[in-house]
């Protein structure tokens, strides 16, 4: 194959969920020219990776050439040999159809299997109900499919120089090459309140890693979240608790910033994956979510999630009001969770021998 189209993930998660499949693909077809197809807000995850020759925008809201018969001109006029479709939409198999994609590979489901050239079938309980799956295996198998060995589950992302550039710049403004230890917090969570951790738990998390391990703390935020930031950082009532509230954002400097950190703390987001593809310990806080759906077998993770009887939900916002699962999640929990990845995994220290030797 000549040209592989990999239309991505449209989660940041998920997109370094995928970073597998794609490392495996580039392997296995090192003469093939890799085409991304995603949306624009997932492109900066990859920023920095040797994999594509190509980026394809996709979005419906999006200028022309973004939208459905933009992206199939583009698709044709690569002259796509494969393509392996990550999200299971209708919608994302008619852009490869209409796009005269050779070889299409994903799963048959909402109806769009009579596009697919190479099906797969999501794995179902005896009544045929949805089990929940690691969605890092799912994507393995579409690699698979598409003739590669088993990709694993080492994850795996890039920075660019510039992004960099500004984690020094922060590391600098702060002055947090003083502190043993820096944990980054972040607190944010796209898919809803219901994933939200307390600015109050975070606060006084925040406290206790200053106070009791000497750690300097840094939370991080998206545009939309830096309010959250500060009010933690304000209300942690510690000088050795800063937040990116005041910083010009961007994806790039989150990544470059979790992979200087010794340790994140995150709800279950986008970048409690970017703490595994820098191989960084990670506490990672469910809610409503199921653990299952994003499993990563990272053996420096720490999941932490209470079982209720009105859980996991999977609602954004909790039906019930009480918001019970995250509530029930201490603070002294998460603190224990973090001094035990702290004790076991010192990466500085570890990083300042490697260096030295």
């Amino acid at each position: 194959m000549n040209r592989i189209a990999l239309f991505l993930p449209n989660w940041i998660g998920d997109v370094v969920m995928a970073t597998p499949t794609i490392r495996a693909v580039r392997a296995t077809f090192p003469s093939a020219e890799l085409v991304a197809v995603c949306k624009p807000y997932v492109a900066d995850v990859l920023a920095g990776a040797p994999w594509f020759a190509q980026t394809i925008l996709a979005d419906k809201r999006g200028p022309q050439p973004q939208r459905l018969f933009g992206v199939t001109r583009q698709l044709r006029e690569a002259h796509i040999d494969g393509a392996l479709l990550f999200p299971n939409s209708f919608r994302t198999a008619m852009l490869a159809y209409l796009g005269k994609c050779k070889r299409i590979v994903g799963f048959s489901r909402y109806a769009r299997g009579w596009m697919l050239t190479n099906k797969l079938h999501a794995k179902t309980d005896a009544r045929g109900q949805f089990v929940p799956a690691p969605a890092i295996d799912d994507y393995n198998r579409l690699a698979v499919a598409l003739g590669t060995p088993d990709p694993g589950h080492r994850m795996e992302l890039f920075t660019t120089p510039a992004d960099d550039l500004s984690a020094e710049a922060v590391w600098n403004h702060f002055a947090l090459a003083r502190y043993s230890r820096v944990v980054a917090l972040n607190p944010g969570a796209a898919f809803g309140a219901a994933k939200h951790w307390g600015c109050d738990y975070f606060a006084e998390l925040a406290r206790s890693l200053t106070s009791r391990l000497g750690c300097g703390v840094l939370v991080l935020c998206g545009p939309a979240e830096r309010h959250i930031a500060k009010q933690i950082a304000e209300g942690s009532r510690s000088p050795h608790v800063y937040s990116l509230d005041d910083t010009t954002l961007s994806l790039g400097l989150t990544k470059a910033v979790v992979k200087r950190a010794d340790l994140l703390v995150t709800t279950d987001s986008g970048p409690r994956h970017f703490a595994a593809a820098f191989d960084r310990p990670v506490v990672s806080l469910f809610g409503p979510t199921h653990i299952e759906w994003t499993e990563t077998y990272f053996a420096k993770e720490i999941c932490l999630q209470k079982k209720l009887a009105c859980g996991p939900c999977q609602q954004r916002v909790c039906p019930l009001g009480h918001h019970r699962c995250m509530r029930e999640l201490t603070p002294a929990a998460v603190f224990a969770a973090a001094e035990r990845l702290l004790t076991r995994f010192p990466l500085r220290l570890c990083e300042e021998v490697r260096r030295a030797a």
